[in-house]
């Protein structure tokens, strides 16, 4: 499981992070909303630790906008904010738990596995480009409406490419999605799967290309782009 922890507080993520890590999660942690967002259009992530008095923006707009999304991520919100109103605010915006600090590991830890449990009840996310899509929740890629058959790993290749349509993704990126921190993929394991990929797109009529940008990555664009 790996959790998104999104906390200016340096000496506070660290301390989560930590904690989460002997507790067996993969633990990431950004310090603002600007790299909050880049985190999620690059990444996937079974929840998210959101703290609201963040630099640049408030975390509930980041909320608001994985909500609109249609992103069902467990967002538990672990904010000084301790006012009625204050959690009232933010379950009604997304949350799907509302943390004060200063808090107990033991407690949020608990909170954390209690999330983890419950069924997703919002519909996964839809990325598209031209004619392609795919159902983030399902794992099912369509043409034309159409299912596709694709592998797992085809399919975290294609999600990877839509959340960053027409930006290139760097070759670690999708090393460290498809094979974790273990890093058990062969060295041209990642080429082999874009090959694939991009084979079957263009067999299914997928008005898509998956361009190489040698020595830096892959990207996703409308064919003619």
């Amino acid at each position: 499981m790996r959790i998104l922890i999104i906390e200016d507080s340096i000496d506070l993520a660290r301390l989560v992070s930590e904690g989460l890590k002997k507790a067996g999660y993969e633990a990431d942690h950004v310090a603002s909303v600007a790299d909050g967002r880049q985190a999620l259009a690059l990444s996937r992530f079974d929840l998210l630790i959101l703290d609201l008095g963040l630099p640049d923006a408030d975390g509930l707009t980041l909320l608001r906008e994985i909500r609109q999304a249609k992103d069902s991520t467990p967002v538990l919100v672990l904010t000084a904010r301790v006012s009625i109103a204050d959690r009232v605010e933010g379950l009604r915006t997304g949350a799907d738990d509302y943390l004060a600090k200063p808090f107990a590991f033991e407690e949020l830890l608990a909170r954390i596995e209690a999330l983890l449990r419950r069924p997703r009840q919002i519909a996964g996310a839809k990325l598209s480009s031209a004619n392609l899509s795919l159902d983030t929740g399902n794992r099912q890629a369509f043409v034309d409406n159409e299912p596709i058959a694709l592998n797992l790993r085809e399919v975290s290749v294609l999600e990877i490419l839509l959340r960053s349509k027409g930006r290139v993704v760097p070759k670690n990126i999708f090393e460290d999605q498809l094979f974790g921190p273990s890093g058990d993929g062969s060295p041209n394991a990642v080429e082999v799967y874009v090959y694939r990929l991009r084979k079957q797109l263009s067999d299914y009529g997928a008005k898509v290309k998956v361009h190489t940008v040698r020595g830096v990555g892959y990207l996703i664009a409308e064919a003619g782009d």
